[in-house]
């Protein structure tokens, strides 16, 4: 997928997602999506994309598979250096705080995704030896 392309399909799922509050695009193949609000790491500037989500025991998580990509997508290189984020979900918005889990933290949610999703199975192979984060993102 070109980059050109890629930036419009966010773009318009990211507009359908608010325009409809969430009725379209807060669900892709089966799974929940919800949008995420970084802060650029180089630019400053507020960047949005929509991301799977997976809840676990009242806990949200999203996963930063970029489809099996070698690479992390840009969204988790920017949380990782500022960690405060915005959430929207189909009729809720909040402000959280994104932590990456620690291989340890993040094997029994991996399992539990994968048996929901085993999409995410296929990306891990594809990611070609890259450990695929799961975040938590913890309401402020």
């Amino acid at each position: 997928m070109n980059k050109t392309f890629l930036k419009l399909f966010v773009a318009t799922h990211v507009a359908l997602f608010r325009a409809t509050r969430g009725r379209i695009g807060s669900s892709m193949r089966g799974g929940k999506v919800l949008l995420l609000t970084t802060t650029g790491h180089k630019s400053g500037k507020q960047r949005t994309v929509p991301v799977m989500q997976f809840d676990d025991g009242g806990r949200r998580f999203v996963i930063a598979s970029f489809a099996g990509s070698p690479e992390h997508p840009a969204w988790f290189k920017n949380l990782q250096k500022k960690p405060e984020v915005g959430v929207e979900l189909r009729g809720e918005r909040y402000q959280a705080r994104a932590e990456a889990l620690s291989s340890a933290e993040r094997a029994p949610i991996w399992q539990k995704l994968v048996a929901t999703a085993p999409d995410f199975a296929a990306y891990e192979k594809k990611a070609g030896g890259r450990e695929i984060p799961v975040v938590e993102l913890k309401p402020r």
